[in-house]
């Protein structure tokens, strides 16, 4: 089970917000008994992205033995 401050990996994408699979982030509250969570979402430097609420379905606990990436932001269009 999902708990506030654990970490989580996106199984889907939220384009919104530039959130791609496999990006990671923090469960800052619980909704509806997990049927949803507010997510924080850092930049490498600890800067926050976005803190947003994804469905427990398109999250996924992450392994203590899971190796992190990075990649860079899509660009902003004006």
């Amino acid at each position: 089970m999902i708990k506030e401050l654990d970490q989580v990996a996106l199984v889907a994408p939220i384009p919104e917000h530039d959130l791609e699979p496999g990006d990671v982030g923090t469960v800052v509250d619980i909704f509806a008994d997990g049927k949803a969570y507010a997510v924080e979402f850092f930049s490498i430097t600890g800067e926050t992205i976005v803190v947003t609420t994804v469905e427990a379905d398109r999250v996924r606990p992450v392994a203590s033995m899971e190796r992190l990436h990075t990649r860079p932001p899509k660009a902003r269009t004006a």
